[in-house]
């Protein structure tokens, strides 16, 4: 049996990075697809303005002439200049279920690693928190969002034979909010909106939408700004990610919370679940199979929480029950009773209370592994 790992280099490299996963889950009923062009300009320097501030290289392993596994590292400036620790990341690791595989490919990511004066590694992390990140540890009979991940059950195991440990964990919910809202809910609601002065704003366009978002990546930097693995996102980045996933927004469902001044206090972001939609087309958009989107987005069966940011003199005010309170309006008038969590940190007391006041199984978790090297003195 043969093995070879290759770097990504050509751009025939590239797209055989990006298409192993399809390699992968090919029957596998869970997995969700991405759009192979977005996947593809994201790894491109040209494309993406991540690159900036990450330095990346990636590697695909095959056995016996077929592609088995792949892995990219990162040394990401910005989260190294936060933290003040030399943790590079692994990103976008998929493999078959072989020692030998696995193996080539993190022993390859770590020894570019420390040729680079890292001192550890972790993930899986991508170039921001917009990006992937985490590896999908429970809850694998459960479609992932678009915004989520899915991996395969024997991923773990491998971690821990080659001695990651947990660094962090994500837990998701699936909410049902039902068919109307409670009287006391809307009170408290009307309240807080009173006290605080606070205004909310319905889209049915995203031409109305489109000035505010700038504003909402505003709030974003500043209300995640202390969180694990996320980085200030500049005028580039946010551009990137705009042009990447405003077409899979429905404006009605994104809520904006603003003050006096205009000023963005908190937002939430509902995306209609575009999985099955994303399973349909198979990481391709064609004229033929644009409709299962355009049809997922119009009739939801289930909404996806993208983003939610709130300011942090409005955390812990009830703004977050405003929003998903707005949210569940729409919700109501699409006949839509379920809600899809991104993930949560497990150490977020406050938000995993908000979400277990409705009615809610916590149905998956994923991690983030941390390795740290035996650096030589």
């Amino acid at each position: 049996m043969t093995l070879q790992i290759k770097e990504v280099i050509s751009k025939g490299d590239l797209k055989n990075f990006v298409c192993l996963p399809f390699l992968i889950y090919q029957s596998n009923p869970y997995w969700v697809p991405p759009i192979k062009k977005d996947e593809i300009n994201s790894l491109l320097p040209s494309k993406n303005p991540c690159f900036k501030f990450v330095d990346a290289k990636f590697w695909i392993v095959y056995k016996n002439n077929m592609p088995a596994g792949r892995i990219g590292a990162m040394v990401h400036h910005k989260e190294i200049e936060k933290t003040k620790k030399k943790l590079g990341r692994f990103t976008r690791i998929e493999f078959i279920d072989d020692n030998e595989v696995v193996d080539a490919l993190f022993s390859t990511a770590e020894a570019w690693l420390l040729q680079q004066g890292m001192e550890g590694i972790h993930g899986p992390l991508g170039f921001t928190n917009l990006d992937h990140q985490g590896m999908l540890i429970d809850g694998f009979n459960f479609m992932p969002s678009i915004a989520s991940e899915y991996h395969m059950e024997y991923y773990r195991k491998h971690m821990q034979r080659l001695n990651y440990k947990k660094e962090n964990d994500w837990l998701e919910f699936r909410l049902t909010l039902g068919n109307e809202i409670p009287e006391k809910a809307t009170r408290l609601s009307d309240m807080m909106l009173q006290r605080f002065n606070l205004k909310v704003h319905h889209f049915k366009h995203t031409k109305e939408l489109k000035p505010w978002i700038p504003k909402l990546f505003q709030t974003l930097n500043i209300a995640f700004s202390e969180l694990a693995y996320v980085v200030e996102l500049d005028d580039d980045v946010i551009s990137f990610y705009i042009n990447r996933y405003l077409q899979a927004i429905n404006p009605a469902y994104v809520k904006v919370l603003s003050d006096d001044q205009d000023l963005v206090a908190g937002f939430i972001i509902g995306v209609p679940s575009l999985s099955e939609a994303m399973q349909k087309i198979n990481g391709k958009v064609t004229l033929f199979n644009a409709s299962a989107i355009l049809k997922a987005k119009k009739k939801p069966e289930v909404v996806d929480l993208f983003l939610t940011g709130v300011l942090p003199d409005y955390q812990g005010k009830g703004v977050s029950a405003i929003l998903i309170n707005e949210l569940q309006k729409v919700m109501i008038q699409d006949g839509v009773e379920q809600v899809e969590t991104t993930g949560i940190f497990e150490s977020n007391n406050k938000a995993i209370q908000h979400w277990k006041n409705y009615q809610h199984i916590q149905h998956k978790r994923k991690r983030c592994f941390v390795k740290l090297f035996h650096v030589p003195e």
